[in-house]
């Protein structure tokens, strides 16, 4: 690949998902764009390329899957779900009475930190119950979003953060693999999506989770997410970020709350979003009262 073929590449990704590549990251891009050409039936990067050049969309939309990080685990980092459940749902649960909470996880990946919020409003459903709740996940590649509405997922995957007594309640067997209860996947609604794009789209949401994303994007890329995040963040709503990430420095549309990684809406964010307050949802769930 010559300098000119990954400065190209690199501009392209850029634009369409965000990511940013360093100059050294070149060997990178070779390893995971081969199968990508191959796949196609292209001879080489080069040719590869020269293809992009002359936009082809499923072509763009295959080189962009094969370079997004999409990492996942159960409960990943644990703190977050604590959250979720100890902080927010409380909170929403007060405030709201009988109307909707909506549940944005906004990088899904294979779908376990949607399920791993759908487990704990599981886990909460005596003091939900009747309540009307959405989870929407969305994530720009459509690969991994195939797999995360299967809810299948290896013996490996379940070992990474699940406890064994949710492993037992909410998953079966399938041969070597296991896949995740019928109940718990109608609670998630699964959809591809850009960040960078307009997401006003999507109406409001109380919980945003948007984690370990912003770490891959520059500073103005950054800035423009946050920006389409709180233009969805309902006024007394919350915004999740990764451990690594703040958003001190990028807007003044959040602030950060004493919890870690936890963020809600400034007074300035507030009268930005006023107007979605209220929007109707693309879709509810219902957790019925167990019996």
């Amino acid at each position: 690949m010559t300098p000119a073929d990954y400065e190209f590449l690199r501009a392209m990704l850029k634009e369409r998902s965000g990511l940013v590549l360093s100059a050294d990251k070149q060997y990178l891009v070779e390893s995971r764009l081969v199968p990508v050409a191959r796949k196609a039936g292209i001879c080489g990067l080069a040719a590869l390329v020269q293809k992009l050049r002359n936009p082809a969309e499923p072509l763009i939309a295959a080189v962009v899957e094969a370079m997004t990080t999409n990492e996942s685990f159960f409960f990943r980092d644990k703190v977050p779900f604590d959250q979720f459940r100890d902080t927010m749902m409380p909170a929403l649960l007060a405030a709201r009475g009988n109307r909707q909470i909506r549940v944005w996880c906004a990088a899904a990946a294979s779908g376990q930190e949607p399920y791993s919020l759908a487990m704990c409003l599981r886990e909460m459903q005596e003091k939900i119950a009747g309540r009307r709740i959405e989870i929407l996940a969305t994530d720009i590649s459509t690969e991994v979003l195939a797999k995360a509405r299967a809810g299948i997922y290896s013996q490996f995957e379940v070992q990474r953060g699940l406890p064994i007594a949710l492993l037992v309640k909410y998953f079966s067997q399938v041969g070597d693999l296991w896949q995740i209860a019928p109940e718990i996947r109608a609670m998630v609604q699964f959809r591809p999506l850009n960040l960078l794009r307009e997401l006003s789209h999507l109406g409001a949401f109380d919980v945003v989770f948007c984690r370990n994303v912003l770490i891959y994007f520059d500073q103005d890329t950054k800035t423009k997410v946050l920006r389409n995040l709180a233009q969805v963040t309902r006024t007394d709503g919350y915004l999740v970020l990764g451990a690594a990430e703040t958003v001190v420095g990028l807007t003044d549309a959040f602030e950060p709350t004493s919890d870690r990684g936890l963020y809600v809406p400034t007074p300035m964010a507030r009268r930005m979003t006023g107007t979605l307050i209220g929007r109707k949802p693309q879709r509810v769930v219902t957790l019925a009262r167990a019996r």
